[in-house]
């Protein structure tokens, strides 16, 4: 039964991408009012509840079927695919770490579309050195006093809460970080005008500062000594799907190659009829098929609740250049037909590079797998 609702899951989520996604991929500068539009449609298809309880108003499935959705909505458009899931992960989150009660109201918002929701950690000089963040959070009498700035972040220029990362206490380090519930429509808040992300506009990426914001006590999404930790193991299914969605956007390129292999002649013969074209395609695929079980291997690991930091790292650093190489190397295969806006090449070939930063950078990811080398040897 769970395999039947991922299937119909992805199936839905291909439908709905040709359909509400791929007529507008090419504006390079969606207005926030056609994203959010795009965001309520996405929560009336269910996708921002994949792993939400079923009492909340959400599937209730693993994260291995929101690591499907991904892929699948990765092939038309990694930016929305991004801003899908950035908005589901708040839910999640509330869901997860809240008493059903409080996380109710908040979760039923963002599943049914009613509220964007995004995730606030990059700051001006604090990127994939998360520990580094300067936004401070103050206890007061009516909970807490955040201050800073955050950039970067995808689905703020329209998103309506925030989970905002904030230092309590500088001399803790990592363990003063907390996570704090923050609604865009109080005082205290300001967006900051930034210039729209040409290469992937639809992830909606912004900025904001936070002066003098006043955080209930109540709205602490997860407190110090936490925060840090809840937030890496996210972090870790974030490089996993964006791996998985690297593997759908190859996916779509592969296909397109395929059948236009098929359909063009040249010198008396298909394309695909040439032996040197198709090992491109070939080669593709074989290094598409190694991404995916590298993608499974760290899936199955947060599914069973197993460290997931060496093996989720390794997905993103293989897949993320899998597609560098074979997207450029399909384009290529295709021709001057490629670089038509119609088809998808050029869009994931940005889209890529973009993933290649998010949720840590690759030389970062390199560094996490060789760690695992310093062990003494008799360590287990």
């Amino acid at each position: 039964m769970g395999a039947a609702r991922v299937t119909d899951l992805t199936a839905r989520a291909r439908a709905w991408s040709r359909a509400e996604v791929e007529p507008g991929v090419n504006d390079p500068a969606p207005s926030a009012t056609v994203l959010r539009q795009r965001i309520a449609s996405a929560a009336a298809h269910g996708f921002l509840g994949v792993q939400v309880p079923q009492a909340l108003g959400g599937l209730g499935l693993p994260f291995s079927a929101k690591l499907a959705l991904g892929e699948a909505l990765a092939q038309v458009d990694f930016g929305s695919a991004m801003a899908v899931l950035n908005t589901h992960n708040v839910a999640e989150q509330l869901a997860r770490l809240w008493p059903q009660s409080t996380a109710a109201p908040w979760v039923r918002a963002i599943v049914s579309g009613e509220r964007v929701a995004c995730t606030a950690l990059t700051e001006p000089e604090a990127g994939s050195d998360f520990a580094a963040i300067q936004t401070r959070a103050t206890r007061t009498a009516a909970g807490w006093q955040l201050d800073g700035q955050k950039t970067w972040i995808i689905n703020a220029c329209y998103a309506d809460l925030v989970v905002v990362y904030a230092q309590t206490d500088p001399q803790r380090g990592a363990a003063g970080i907390g996570a704090f519930l923050v609604e865009a429509q109080r005082p205290g808040f300001h967006r900051v005008s930034e210039q729209p992300l040409g290469t992937v506009p639809t992830l909606g990426v912004g900025g904001f500062r936070l002066e003098g914001y006043v955080c209930p006590a109540e709205a602490v999404v997860s407190p110090p000594g936490e925060a840090f930790k809840d937030i890496l193991h996210a972090i870790n299914g974030a490089r996993t799907y964006v791996a998985a969605m690297c593997c759908g956007m190859v996916e779509s390129c592969l296909q397109i190659a395929a059948e236009y292999g098929q359909s063009r002649h040249t010198f008396g013969k298909p394309l695909m009829g040439h032996q040197g074209w198709r090992w491109a395609l070939a080669q593709a695929s074989v290094d598409l098929a190694a991404a995916r079980l590298l993608v499974g291997q760290a899936a199955a690991h947060i599914d069973a609740e197993a460290d997931a930091q060496v093996s989720a790292a390794q997905a993103k650093i293989f897949a993320t250049g899998m597609a560098q190489t074979h997207i450029a190397k399909l384009l290529h295969a295709m021709g001057a037909e490629g670089l038509h806006a119609h088809h998808p090449f050029t869009r994931h070939l940005q889209a890529v590079q973009a993933a290649t930063f998010t949720d840590g950078a690759t030389e970062m990811l390199l560094e996490r797998v060789a760690r695992q080398f310093n062990r003494p040897s008799n360590a287990p």
